[in-house]
């Protein structure tokens, strides 16, 4: 079986195998394969369909209640998984990769997926080593192999919206975009904004955010294809309070329908009909086309 440290080597593993994710949350049935990516590891549902890969946050994994939910609501629309998982989390540190590091590897991992080297399927076993000559060939900035978009978690949606593009990726779902680290500078002024990632992504941008996110509330920008809509009582991760009067989970399970049905629309295939969750969103179903007016609807729950 190929391992981790090496560029493009794979093995096919079982979804039993897989790293376990909370009850419900919506594993995918399907085996994953291994892709061993500049440190990183991509894990991929393989197939010939249209893909969506997840980008984890700074301190969470890729198997976390949301991306789960989401991969459920993906599953179920015909849409393969996937879940690239940083080199310092498959080394075990704690402390991100710079920035330049996540964005590399990001781009070597969506070129395979665009390229469709990722097939190897569980019952043909290990496929050959693609190479780091293959790896830097199609698929990143041609936008013209598999399609395939990006769901980003806080810092996974940072790097989303910087290689997005360039990837060929069709849109980016970003779930809690860190707009600006809450809190002071020793000198009292305000951290950095983040908004020029948003500003320069160059492809349409859903951006999901709780209501009470302490990193802020982007604003939508129809001239950049950027929409936003906002869950009612969600922190940065989605948590409600008790006093918000929403069950545990209600927010987490509306930001996956909600991002669901604007992958699917990105990808060009048919969303659910949600009117409850999308009235008023304005992201056009079933038209693969740039998104219309600003999404800004607070969760109805």
């Amino acid at each position: 079986m190929g391992g981790i440290g090496s560029v493009g080597s794979v093995e096919s593993v079982s979804s039993e195998d897989a790293p376990a994710v909370p009850r419900g949350a919506g594993r995918e049935s399907a085996a994953e394969v291994h892709t061993a990516v500049d440190g990183g590891r991509l894990r991929l549902v393989p197939g010939s369909g249209p893909a969506v890969v997840f980008l984890h946050g700074a301190g969470s994994g890729v198997d976390t209640p949301l991306f789960g939910a989401l991969a459920a609501e993906l599953t179920a629309g015909g849409v393969r998984v996937g879940r690239l998982e940083m080199p310092y989390r498959v080394a075990g540190r704690r402390a991100p990769d710079r920035a330049a590091r996540l964005d590399a590897v990001a781009l070597a991992a969506l070129a395979i997926v665009s390229s469709g080297r990722d097939v190897a399927g569980p019952a043909t076993g290990d496929r050959p080593d693609p190479g780091a000559g293959d790896l830097a060939e199609g698929g990143a900035g041609g936008g013209t192999g598999r399609p395939f978009a990006l769901a980003g978690v806080s810092m996974g949606s940072r790097v989303a919206v910087r290689v997005g593009r360039q990837a060929g990726a069709r849109g980016v779902l970003a779930l809690g975009f860190p707009l600006r680290p809450p809190g002071r500078t020793a000198t009292g002024t305000q951290k950095p904004s983040r908004q020029g990632e948003l500003d320069d992504a160059g492809l349409p941008v859903l951006v999901v955010q709780g209501d009470r996110d302490p990193f802020g509330l982007p604003d939508p920008d129809p001239s950049r294809a950027r929409l936003r809509y906002l869950v009612a009582g969600g922190d940065h991760s989605m948590r409600t309070r008790i006093r918000d009067g929403r069950p545990p989970g209600d927010a987490i399970a509306e930001a996956a329908r909600v991002g669901a049905a604007y992958l699917l629309d990105r990808l060009g295939l048919p969303r659910p009909e949600q009117p409850s969750v999308l009235a008023g969103t304005s992201v056009p179903a079933g038209t693969g086309g740039t998104p219309g007016r600003e999404s800004s609807v607070a969760g109805s729950g």
